[in-house]
């Protein structure tokens, strides 16, 4: 046997053996937060998919399996998937540069496009479906439907973002190990309270189901009522490796797998508590890797940051102007430390409750822009970033749709989702 043979063997039994509580907490602290500098993006876009012209038409289910199909058959850089409700998802590979990832996912884009178009279907950039509501779960399998018998607990919230919802998310290096404006304690407390201002900045999600919903951000409203924990961020104040695998452990178990028939779905056994009884079958690795993806908090460490808490966006290309604008904010160190002491004043407006629950994320959700404090931070952040998309290697084209969006919404103390209430069509 080669050293190799025997490493693996040792990695296979140690997946297939119980896991300690110790050994979950040591593995939650390492894996979580990969710590160095910053090299590398990637992006999760999400995409409705709806009939061509005709989007206030539900898709029927025969046709929306026929372009799934035919999607998938297309040869793409970046990772394809569907969500519950049909919703079409590219995760790009890690990029070296900002115009890798947008180059990356932009190519990918317009393959898709496509191969939908004479399909009569098109992607639309929303937060929520703003004509169907709920749309129906197309997808049937054990995870999907012990996932939505869990959510249901908290209501219709969990059901419509399974299946109602699409969102820009935003992966970042975790940062350095040591102090400083690129360091991961700072990048973990900015992300907490820059969130709120890219939520406001971002929202495009004012209508569901063809109503009004009192919302700019719909879609952040459905996760801010999701269970007590599930949807939660720990502190940001706390050290975040720490804050993370306590927070882990804590929160309740979505469901235990099984190799056969419907997936158990406990009612409030925590992961902790799993580990200690043993009961209905011990936890193994794999189950904490999987109870990992059953987490949904705004920030989500994953070996580098998840930033979850963005609306998908309008137009064929406007995705480009969060991602950029927030890379540029987070991976620039003169960039970074603006932005950190602009935000740093709103922990006062969150208090102790946690995002995206507390005062501060729930005013980013149902005022956007309108918002004086908010906007007038934001105000300061665009500013940064736009001065640092150049030192981040942004094209000009990249420099103009972030101004473009800069001029039209940030300096007015409008969001997307402001035209989207104007636009009377969407409510017909």
């Amino acid at each position: 046997m080669s050293p190799g043979d025997r490493t693996a063997g040792a990695s296979q039994r140690a997946q297939d053996r119980p896991l300690t509580e110790d050994e979950a907490e040591d593995l939650l602290r390492c894996i979580c937060f990969k710590t160095g500098p910053p090299r590398t993006v990637g992006v999760e876009l999400e995409w409705l998919i709806h009939e061509r012209p005709l989007p206030q038409l539900p898709v029927p289910p025969p046709r929306l399996a026929a372009a799934v199909a035919a999607v998938r058959e297309q040869a793409l850089v970046s990772a394809l998937t569907f969500e519950p409700g049909g919703q079409l998802e590219l995760s790009s590979p890690p990029a070296a540069s900002l115009m890798e990832c947008l180059d990356v996912l932009a190519a990918d884009l317009a393959v898709v496009r496509r191969t939908l178009q004479p399909l009569g279907l098109a992607l639309d950039g929303y937060g929520v479906d703003p004509w169907h509501a709920p749309r129906d779960r197309i997808l049937h399998e054990p995870r999907y439907d012990a996932m939505e018998a869990s959510l249901n607990r908290s209501g219709s919230s969990g059901r419509a973002m399974m299946c109602d919802s699409a969102a820009v998310q935003i992966c970042l290096d975790a940062g350095h190990e040591e102090p400083g404006p690129l360091g991961h304690h700072r990048r973990w407390q900015l992300a907490h309270l820059l969130g709120a201002v890219l939520v406001a900045a971002f929202a495009n999600s004012p209508v569901h189901g063809g109503r009004r919903t009192g919302w700019r951000s719909t879609r952040q409203a459905f996760w801010a009522e999701l269970d007590p924990v599930r949807g939660l961020a720990p502190s940001p104040e706390r050290e975040p490796r720490a804050a993370w695998a306590a927070h882990v452990l804590d929160a309740p178990v979505m469901c235990i797998r099984a190799d056969e028939g419907p997936w158990e779905v406990p009612d409030g056994l925590s992961f902790r508590e799993w580990l200690r009884s043993g009961r209905p079958r011990p936890p193994l690795m794999d189950d904490l890797d999987y109870h990992l993806t059953t987490l949904f908090p705004p920030v989500r460490p994953r070996g580098h940051l998840e930033l979850r808490m963005i609306d998908a966006q309008p137009g064929p290309d406007g995705w480009m102007v969060p991602v950029a604008v927030t890379t540029a904010m987070f991976d620039d160190p003169e960039a970074a430390e603006t932005v950190y002491r602009a935000v740093k004043p709103l922990a006062e407006l969150a208090g102790p409750a946690p995002a995206p629950r507390n005062r501060l994320w729930l005013d980013a959700a149902r005022h956007g822009l309108a918002d004086p404090e908010l906007h007038a931070v934001a105000l300061t952040c665009f500013e940064a970033a736009i001065e640092a998309l150049p030192r981040i290697g942004a094209t000009t084209a990249v420099q103009d749709k972030v101004a473009a969006f800069h001029d039209r919404y940030v300096a007015r103390g409008r969001c997307p989702a402001d035209d989207v209430t104007d636009a009377r069509e969407v409510l017909s």
